[in-house]
C-alpha cells in the first residue's frame, strides 16, 4: 500500500492507525449473529411458492389442500396482503412506487418475472413448509416474455404493466415499457462536433450482475398481539425497512421495531425489502414468529441485481485532444419494475472529464426479470465500461496516450460536474498521478507470455459521489473511562471501528475503549441506509459532534471538581486542564471517574443531517491481462488501484474496499451474467454456473491511497466504498485489446466473445 497527499497531512492520533477491528473476536469464534442463526420462543418456518413464468396472468389459486396438512400453521397468498395505492418512496440509493414494492413483494394476478412470490406458508420445519407449497394449486395463463431492450421498445411491443405511465421528458406516455426518459443536456453538443478534428461513436452491451453475497437473504417476523410488529433481518436500511414496511403493512412507524442481524455481504442488495412482509404477515395469521431464509436459486431468481442494457457514447476532440463534445444513450434493463439507476449512470458517464457541450439521454425500461436493486456505484461500471472504453479507442485513432489524455482533461475544482454541480476540491488528477508514477505504470511489460499467450495493459478511471443524510450516534462515558458508542447502521465494510475510531480521535482514546455496538430501531435516533458510501463519512459525523458534546459537558463536571468556570476547562490529547491553575489536570479515564460526585452519567447524542455530496471520490485503475488465442481465456496478472479517500480512517479498511470493488469489476468484466433463455428463466442460478473469481483468479490487487482531504468533513474524510468499481470493466477492456487487437463491446468478455474478437480481426471486421 501507497499513501500520497496534495497538501501537508493533517496530525491524529487514531484516525489513520490500524486497530483490531471490534467486532473481530465475536465473527472468528462464531458467536456474531446473523439472521439464519435466530432462535425465538414458538418459532416456526416460512417458505415461498414462486412463479415458474417470466410473464403470467394468476387465474386461480387453491391453498385449501396447504392450509390443511399437517405442521402447517398459516397461509397466504396476494389476497392477504394490503392493497397499496401510489405513493413514491425514497429507500437512499433509490426512489420506487409503494404499488410497485407492494405487488412485487407478492404477486396479485400477474406474475411479472420468474421467480415472483404467489404464495407462502409457515409450518412447524422448513420440510413441512416446503412440502405444502407442493399442495398449492396455482392456474397460469403464459403471456409472451419480453426479456431485452430490443423487445421492450420494440413498436407494438408487449406490454408488461397496463397500467404503468411513463415520463418522458416530461410527457406522459401510455402503452409503453419504457417507465422514464431523461435528458441533461448544456452548450451545443451537435455544432461542437462539427467543428472537432476527432469524433467517435460506440454502442457497448452490458449484462446483468449479481452482487454475489455470500449470505442470502433472511428475515424473522414477530406480529404481537398488542398489534407491535417486530423484525429481525439481514439488511442494510434498518430504518427503511421499518419506515417501508409500516407503509406496506398500513402499520404506524412507530408500532415496528427492526432489528438489523449481522450481515454476509450486501453491496446495496439488501436495502429493498424481500422477505420482510411475508414473514410478517405469516406471523399475525399464525399468531407466532416466523423466519424465512431463501435459498441461493431464489436469490438469484428473485432478488435485484445490477441492471444490464446498452450504452452509446460519442465523443468529440479537437486537434491537441482536448474534449470538445460528448454525448450519452443510456437504456437500462429495470427489471419488471421500474428503478434502474439511470440517474446515477447519467451522472457518472463523463464525470471524470471536463466536457464543454454535452448531452445524456437515459431510458428506465421494465422487463420480465427480477426488479433491478443497487449495486456498488448503481448504474455507474455500466456507464463508464462504455465511456472508459471509448476514451482508450479514441486515444489509439489520434496517436494520444490514455494517461496524457485523462491528465489533459480531468475534471477538477471548479468544473462542472454532468448534472450541473461544481467540483469542489477533488483527487482526480492526483490519482491519475498516483498511477502514472507507481512502479506498475512504470514497468516494462513483457508482451509474449508462456505458451505463446498475449498480454496488454490498460487503464481506466472512475467516480462515485457519495451521500451523506441523516444519522445518529450516542456515547455513554461508563466510570472507568471506557466509552460505549451506540449507532444504528449496520456493519458490511468495518463502520463500527471507523466511526469508533472518529469519537475516539476526539476523545482522546484508543479506538479499544470505545466500544460500538449496532442496535435496534427504538434503541437510537434515525439513520439512513449503510449504502451510498455514506455510513464512515456521515454517521462519522454524527459520532464526532457526540464526542464534542461529552468534553463539553465533562469540562463542566471538571470545573466543579476544580471550583472554576467551565470556560477555565481545556481539553487536549485526551487530558483535562485548569487554565489557571495549571498543576490540576485529569487524563480522560480519571475525569470519567468523577463523574458519579458531579451531576451523575454523561451521555451524548449527535444527531447530523449532512445535505448534499460525500465529497466524491475519483479512482485509477491499472490492469495487465494474459489472453490465450487458444481458448480466449483472460488472465489478470497485475492489478493496481488508486482512490482518493480523503483521509483514510482506517487504512486497512480503505485497502479492502479497493480491492474488494476491483475484484467485483474484474468478474463483471470476464465472467458474470445471467444466462436466460427465450422465456426469461435463468439457466445459471448456482454459484456452481454463475461464475464470481475466487482468489485463485486474481494476482494481489495493489492499492495506492490518495488523500486529498474533503472539505465536507472534519477530518477530511471521503466516502470510498463504492467508487473502486467503477474502473475495473474498462480497464479489462482496454488492457484485452492492447494484448489481441481487438475491440470487445460487450460484457462479460468471456473465452467464446474474446475468439469471436479474434477470428473477427483475422476475417478484417473488427474496429467497427
Amino acid at each position: 500500500m501507497t499513501t500520497t497527499t496534495d497538501r501537508p497531512a493533517q496530525q491524529f492520533n487514531v484516525v489513520g492507525t490500524r486497530p483490531i477491528r471490534h467486532d473481530g473476536v465475536d465473527k472468528v469464534l462464531g458467536r456474531a449473529q446473523y439472521g439464519a442463526d435466530l432462535k425465538l420462543p414458538g418459532l416456526i418456518h416460512g417458505a415461498v411458492l414462486r412463479s415458474p413464468h417470466a410473464h403470467a396472468v394468476i387465474k386461480r389459486v387453491d391453498a385449501a389442500k396447504a392450509a390443511a396438512a399437517h405442521g402447517v400453521f398459516a397461509v397466504i397468498t396476494g389476497e392477504d396482503m394490503p392493497v397499496s395505492a401510489s405513493e413514491l418512496l425514497d429507500m437512499g440509493e433509490e426512489v420506487t412506487d409503494l404499488r410497485w414494492m407492494s405487488e412485487r413483494i407478492m404477486a396479485r394476478g400477474k406474475a411479472v418475472y420468474k421467480g415472483h412470490p404467489v404464495a407462502a406458508v409457515a409450518a412447524v420445519d422448513q420440510n413441512a413448509a416446503l412440502e405444502a407449497l407442493k399442495l398449492i394449486e396455482v392456474d397460469y395463463e403464459p403471456l409472451p416474455a419480453v426479456i431485452s431492450l430490443e423487445d421492450a421498445m420494440a413498436p407494438g411491443a408487449v406490454v408488461i404493466h397496463d397500467d404503468l405511465v411513463g415520463d418522458h421528458l416530461g410527457e406522459k406516455a401510455r402503452g409503453t415499457n419504457v417507465a422514464e426518459h431523461t435528458r441533461i443536456e448544456f452548450g451545443d453538443p451537435d455544432a461542437a462536433f462539427e467543428q472537432a478534428a476527432h469524433v467517435l461513436e460506440r454502442t457497448y452491451t452490458i449484462s446483468r450482475a449479481h452482487q454475489g453475497y455470500i449470505e442470502p437473504h433472511s428475515a424473522t417476523a414477530f406480529w404481537s398481539p398488542d398489534g407491535k410488529l417486530a423484525v429481525w433481518t439481514t439488511t442494510q436500511a434498518p430504518f427503511g425497512v421499518r419506515s417501508n414496511l409500516a407503509q406496506v403493512l398500513k402499520l404506524p412507524v412507530s408500532a415496528v421495531k427492526v432489528t438489523p442481524m449481522e450481515i454476509g455481504g450486501g453491496f446495496g442488495g439488501k436495502i429493498q425489502l424481500y422477505l420482510e412482509p411475508l414473514a410478517a404477515v405469516l406471523s399475525k395469521k399464525a399468531a407466532r414468529p416466523v423466519k424465512m431464509v431463501m435459498d441461493r436459486k431464489s436469490v438469484f431468481d428473485a432478488t435485484g441485481p445490477g441492471p444490464g442494457g446498452q450504452v452509446t457514447v460519442k465523443m468529440g476532440v479537437d486537434a491537441n485532444g482536448a474534449i470538445v463534445a460528448a454525448t450519452a444513450d443510456i437504456r437500462y434493463m429495470a427489471g419488471a419494475y421500474p428503478g434502474s439507476s439511470i440517474s446515477a449512470a447519467s451522472v457518472g458517464v463523463f464525470a471524470c472529464y471536463k466536457v464543454p457541450n454535452l448531452r445524456i439521454d437515459a431510458y428506465d425500461v421494465v422487463i420480465n426479470m427480477s426488479k433491478t436493486a443497487a449495486y456498488r456505484a448503481p448504474g455507474t461500471p455500466q456507464a463508464a465500461f462504455a465511456s472508459e472504453s471509448l476514451v482508450s479507442e479514441l486515444c489509439e485513432r489520434i496517436g494520444m496516450s490514455p494517461m496524457d489524455f485523462h491528465l489533459l482533461n480531468a475534471a477538477e475544482e471548479g468544473d462542472r460536474r454532468p448534472d450541473g454541480p461544481i467540483f469542489p476540491r477533488v483527487g482526480n488528477k492526483a490519482c491519475m498521478e498516483a498511477i502514472r508514477d507507481s512502479a506498475h505504470f512504470q514497468s516494462a511489460l513483457q508482451r509474449e507470455g508462456p505458451d505463446g499467450k498475449l498480454r496488454g495493459r490498460g487503464m481506466a478511471s472512475g467516480f462515485w459521489n457519495g451521500i451523506g443524510n441523516r444519522s445518529s450516534v450516542t456515547i455513554n462515558v461508563n466510570d472507568d473511562g471506557v466509552v460505549s458508542l451506540v449507532e444504528g447502521n449496520p456493519d458490511i465494510g468495518g463502520t463500527r471501528a471507523t466511526i469508533a475510531m472518529q469519537a475516539a480521535e476526539i476523545l482522546g482514546l484508543p479506538a479499544e475503549d470505545v466500544h460500538p455496538a449496532v442496535v435496534d430501531t427504538d434503541a437510537i435516533g434515525y439513520n439512513d441506509l449503510t449504502a451510498g458510501s455514506r455510513t464512515t463519512y456521515a454517521s462519522g459525523q454524527a459520532a464526532i459532534e457526540a464526542a464534542r458534546l461529552v468534553v463539553e459537558e465533562m469540562k463542566k463536571r471538571m470545573a466543579l471538581v476544580w471550583e472554576t468556570d467551565p470556560e477555565n476547562v481545556e481539553f487536549e490529547n485526551g487530558v483535562f486542564r485548569n487554565k489557571v491553575a495549571p498543576d490540576q489536570r485529569f487524563a480522560f479515564k480519571q475525569a470519567a471517574g468523577k463523574l458519579g460526585q458531579t451531576g451523575g452519567p454523561v451521555a451524548k447524542t449527535g444527531s447530523v443531517n449532512v445535505r448534499g455530496s460525500g465529497g466524491g471520490s475519483f479512482a485509477a485503475h491499472l490492469v495487465d491481462v494474459e489472453v490465450d488465442p487458444e481458448t480466449g481465456k483472460t488472465q489478470v496478472i497485475r492489478y493496481t488501484a488508486a482512490q482518493d479517500a480523503g483521509k483514510a480512517v482506517h487504512p486497512s479498511y480503505v485497502e479492502g474496499q479497493f480491492q474488494g470493488g476491483a475484484a467485483q469489476g474484474v468478474g463483471w468484466a470476464l465472467n458474470e451474467e445471467y444466462y436466460t433463455d427465450e422465456d426469461g428463466v435463468m439457466l445459471n442460478s448456482s454459484f456452481l454456473d454463475y461464475r464470481m473469481p475466487t482468489a485463485l483468479d486474481l494476482p494481489m490487487l495493489d492499492t495506492i491511497i490518495v488523500e486529498t482531504p474533503n472539505a465536507n468533513h472534519p477530518f477530511g474524510v471521503r466516502g470510498i466504498g463504492e467508487t473502486s468499481i467503477v474502473p475495473p470493466a474498462p480497464a479489462v477492456a482496454n488492457a484485452i485489446a492492447d494484448a489481441i487487437g481487438a475491440r470487445l463491446y460487450q460484457t462479460p468478455m468471456n473465452p467464446a466473445r474474446v475468439m469471436e474478437a479474434l477470428a473477427a480481426k483475422r476475417n478484417g471486421a473488427n474496429g467497427r
